[in-house]
């Protein structure tokens, strides 16, 4: 029962959003021990598995940002352009610039504007302003910028990120698998986190991975795959 802000489950395990809790922090909010127990859980439960798991196996907005990126290949947009116009880091500076407006105004900044909650209410309760949110994101990942929203902008994304930097599940790569199609890279949201392939066996240890599997998917020849981040270390170091 609930949303993506604040829910819970068998009625009993209270489940929060911790980026939203820390806006009520932010804000000068008092929380509520249920609240504060949800963030809890939920920020270990991504802390563990991979923090930006959310952002492509639970956050909406992925449906419309993938849409964007397929048609956008269909387009062959990307033809001309040689690299991205804008850092990936915008999104860490959104994401500070949310709390410190939420500290100066009094309320949550972020979730008082965030697509994320519009597009999840429209799905449960009917779209409403929903749809104007779906269409610019959906827009402006199709003809500005390549996963400008999940992989530029959003501050839920670049929160997970920092708590992904610590998760136990990572993609691994075995080079001597690897025979350097760059499949892999072609189809990653985040294609910087595979710096490592045909050069290296490394874990992919860079919080903005999203643990999506698309290049586990992709890759014919075995070379990229699930593993725990500790196993992975002892492995490589021979321990």
């Amino acid at each position: 029962m609930g949303n993506l802000s604040s829910s819970s489950f068998l009625g009993v395990v209270p489940l929060s959003d911790p980026y939203a809790a820390l806006q009520m922090l932010a804000a000068g909010a008092i929380l509520a021990t249920d609240l504060l127990i949800g963030a809890a859980i939920i920020g270990i439960f991504y802390l563990l598995i991979g923090g930006r798991v959310f952002c492509s196996w639970v956050c909406p907005i992925n449906m419309i940002t993938d849409a964007a990126a397929y048609l956008r290949n269909v387009l062959d947009i990307d033809r001309n352009q040689k690299r991205q116009p804008a850092t990936r880091y915008m999104r860490y500076w959104v994401l500070v610039l949310s709390l410190i407006i939420s500290a100066v105004m009094g309320i949550t900044a972020f979730e008082f504007i965030s697509p994320i909650s519009m597009v999840h209410r429209g799905i449960v309760f009917g779209l409403g302003f929903g749809w104007a949110a779906m269409l610019i994101i959906f827009l402006f990942d199709l003809f500005v910028l390549k996963n400008g929203w999940c992989g530029h902008l959003c501050p839920l994304g670049g929160f997970y990120s920092l708590l992904g930097k610590f998760s136990l599940i990572r993609v691994k790569h075995t080079v001597e698998n690897c025979t350097a199609c760059m499949k892999c890279k072609t189809v990653c949201p985040e294609r910087q986190v595979l710096h490592m392939i045909d050069k290296e066996s490394l874990p992919v240890l860079s919080g903005e991975c999203t643990n999506c599997a698309r290049c586990i998917e992709v890759c014919d020849d075995n070379a990229l795959g699930f593993s725990i981040r500790e196993l992975a270390k002892n492995k490589k170091t021979g321990e």
